[in-house]
């Protein structure tokens, strides 16, 4: 077979597979777009992150499903207010937000890290290495963090890599791997090739971060420094942190069944290191937000729904039962506490 002819199947295999993908992205963006009686509604508008209330991923059936919509911060079952921002993941604080996008490319999905503004306009992108899967700004809108899954599609998959990223968004100076920083563990300087990071949660302060490293089959909750490029083991067996509004207490995921790759909420005390199981008993894969001092939100998948999240809410301390915060909805913030 000559060249020309091999260069010619080539490109004829490329032009078939990418018109099947662009088919199968047909589909099921025809499949979004089917609402159901009694999904949520959303209809389009705009939305601001100094608005007050709680905003996150709208996840229903159609036109805006992935927008990312707003709903008075009393009533999370109003009608869905929805902008022209479609993200995967999305956080926000101090009118500042940040949205992981993944969009179809000629060859491979287009991933990226948006910072916008208060009226969700974009500020600063950067390209993200791998399927988004964690996103956080801090509380003064200084620093944003993301988590990208490099390899495997879950933290439950036996192999998968991750890369987590912090940006300054107002420099645009960025952190491209946490892995770089130096680590210390019990005390004493800590290397190995199989580092990885995830979930990171911001202190008030602009350079105190906590967040997960997964090495030699454990997880192990860090306290790390942006400025002195250093984390800090605190306690194992930790996933996904959360810091709470007053900074004194950790809300994270807990393996509890490593075959079954189930997860049990908790809340650690910062000061005593003593956990706290939370009255949620269905394994949460998800970084959960506090929506308040004494509230925390987190992602269920929703029953009967493909790639569909429910949000829940529990009481930090222990007590009550879980309730269902809003249908059909993933990456809640709080904008403005």
């Amino acid at each position: 077979m000559t060249r020309s002819r091999r260069l010619l199947l080539l490109l004829l295999a490329v032009l078939l597979l990418g018109g099947a993908g662009t088919a199968v992205v047909l589909r099921a963006a025809a499949r979004a777009e089917q609402t159901r009686p009694g999904d949520p509604v959303a209809v389009p508008g705009s939305v601001a992150l100094d608005g007050g209330g709680l905003v996150f991923v709208n996840g229903a059936p159609g036109p805006h499903r992935g927008a990312v919509v707003s709903v008075p911060g009393g009533e999370p079952r109003a009608e869905r207010t929805a902008s022209g921002l479609t993200c995967r993941r999305f956080h926000a604080a101090a009118g500042t937000g940040l949205c992981l996008s993944s969009a179809p490319g000629a060859l491979a999905q287009d991933n990226r890290a948006v910072i916008v503004d208060s009226g969700l306009r974009p500020v600063r992108s950067f390209p993200l290495a791998g399927t988004p899967s964690r996103a956080r700004v801090s509380p003064s809108g200084r620093f944003a963090a993301w988590t990208v899954f490099v390899s495997g599609e879950s933290y439950s998959s036996a192999f998968f890599s991750t890369r987590t990223a912090i940006a300054d968004t107002r420099t645009g100076a960025l952190e491209p791997d946490l892995e770089k920083f130096s680590v210390t563990m019990d005390g004493r300087p800590y290397s190995a090739a199989d580092v990885n990071f995830w979930g990171v949660t911001f202190s008030g302060d602009d350079d105190t971060f906590y967040a997960t490293l997964a090495t030699a089959g454990q997880t192990h909750l860090v306290k790390g420094s942006i400025s002195r490029r250093s984390v800090t083991t605190l306690a194992k067996n930790v996933e996904c942190p959360s810091l709470s509004p007053d900074e004194t207490r950790i809300a994270y995921k807990k393996r509890v069944q490593r075959g079954a790759s189930l997860w049990r909420e908790h809340v650690l005390d910062l000061r005593t290191l003593r956990e706290q199981p939370l009255a949620e008993k269905r394994s949460v894969d998800d970084q959960a937000l506090w929506l308040d001092d004494r509230t925390l939100a987190y992602g269920l998948p929703a029953d009967g729904a493909a790639d569909t999240t429910d949000l829940w809410t529990v009481r930090a301390d222990g007590s009550g039962e879980p309730g269902l915060l809003a249908p059909a909805a993933s990456s809640p913030a709080r904008p403005v506490s």
